[in-house]
């Protein structure tokens, strides 16, 4: 048994849907699991949709989604000639779950309406990838994981309960494999137990792959991406990156934890707890041995490179000049959990605390209000933190150079900057 998961860049196109299709024809005959993001942009053509929505404008929302649903049929018509109307009317049952929706008023919060929406991209790209499947001869069959995967009601970033997961992969996944060779799952979405759509974080698609590897006790998991291995750099960032041939569990819990976006941060773990190799591969060169992680120590690497921009610095200070410490901290590090937003980068001085996040304007303005009773707050946007791993002086200079650093922090293995 083994698991692949093909992000929504393997999908995006016809020709990149068939290249997929190809790897599927070419792989030994194994019992296979695959997870499958929603086809590249979906994702965030499908948050416009919910912003809009939110916002009060169901039309322009129902508008949006429209070119959504004619993206999709339109696919789904180029490769399915066998099918074609079964296959497009399991399609609008999708459609009906979010019209619904945006044909109602908002009366609970976004991140309710953001999961209820934006789950819909995996449905879609899964079942055209299923339908070509069919078209193929493949022996695969579909699955909504929302009826296998339960997670909490902590919408976009969903916890999840693994002994009723682990239960219905045994009574209800298990099984398929006896009549299939192929079972074809969504990532990053799951449901509660009031069958509300949940999503479990962004890029959360490589952890619902580990998951199921775990549970199935797969011989390895495979991420099909379209880089030729996991990279020191994200190369739309540096054009210089080079790939890394195998890195440790440790060493890419590290680069996970500090933002390099090649696997998700919870992803690990459930490998990890196993020694379930994870290979990352290029669905584009799939003949390149890619990168292998597994529990053999890193040995020397290069300096590993995480930038991440659109970054918000927020000071919290005492406003009669005690010590920003002890109850003060557990306050504010309790209002940071509430709005549900973790800090990148922490700082303390003896009188304030300084904290970098993602700049989610809706969550910075809740802990500024919520900390502002007890705290002078302060912030400033549109920073930069850089994160660098292995570094040396010559890397440092090369990347800090003509740059303002507002904070900065280092220990002999990692190096961070906050920089305008």
């Amino acid at each position: 048994m083994r698991i692949f998961k093909f992000g929504g860049a393997s999908i995006q196109t016809i020709e990149r849907m068939k290249s997929t299709g190809a790897i599927l024809k070419n792989d030994p005959r194994e019992k296979m699991l695959l997870v499958i993001s929603a086809m590249g942009k979906t994702t965030n053509a499908l948050e416009t949709v919910a912003e809009s929505f939110f916002s009060g404008n169901s039309k322009e929302a129902l508008s949006l989604f429209n070119r959504v649903k004619q993206q999709h049929l339109d696919t789904l018509k180029y490769i399915t000639v066998l099918n074609w109307q079964a296959a497009e009317n399991r399609m609008k049952d999708f459609f009906t779950e979010v019209e619904w929706l945006l044909h109602d008023k908002p009366v609970k919060d976004y991140d309710f309406y953001y999961d209820q929406i934006v789950c819909c991209g995996e449905l879609l790209s899964t079942w055209i990838l299923y339908q070509y499947c069919v078209e193929e001869k493949l022996n695969a069959c579909w699955v909504d994981v929302r009826d296998i995967i339960r997670t909490d009601d902590n919408f976009r970033e969903a916890a999840i309960d693994w002994a009723y997961t682990q239960q219905k992969v045994e009574t209800e996944i298990k099984k398929l494999f006896h009549t299939y060779d192929i079972v074809i799952t969504q990532g990053f979405i799951g449901a509660t137990d009031e069958n509300e759509s949940t999503t479990l974080g962004r890029e959360g698609s490589d952890f619902t792959a580990a998951i199921f590897a775990n549970l199935l006790d797969a011989f390895s998991l495979t991420i099909w991406k379209d880089v030729d291995a996991v990279m020191n750099a994200d190369p739309r960032q540096f054009k210089d990156a080079i790939g890394i041939p195998s890195l440790s569990y440790s060493e890419v819990i590290e680069m996970a934890y500090y933002g390099a976006q090649v696997i998700h941060p919870k992803t690990i773990k459930p490998l990890q707890n196993k020694n379930i190799p994870l290979y990352v591969k290029s669905f584009l060169n799939p003949q390149l041995p890619g990168t292998l992680i597994s529990s053999t120590l890193s040995k020397k690497l290069p300096p590993v490179i995480v930038k991440k921009e659109n970054q918000v610095l927020m000071q919290f200070s005492s406003k009669d000049f005690s010590f920003v410490e002890g109850k003060p901290v557990q306050q504010l590090q309790e209002i940071f959990k509430t709005a549900r937003l973790n800090p990148n980068l922490i700082q303390n001085s003896a009188i304030s605390l300084l904290c970098c996040f993602d700049d989610r304007p809706e969550k910075i303005e809740q802990i500024a209000l919520e900390a502002g009773i007890q705290f002078n707050v302060s912030l400033e946007k549109n920073l930069t933190l850089l994160t660098i791993r292995h570094y040396d002086d010559d890397i440092v200079k090369e990347l800090t150079e003509n740059k303002t650093i507002v904070l900065l922090q280092k220990t002999p293995v990692t190096l961070q900057a906050l920089f305008r």
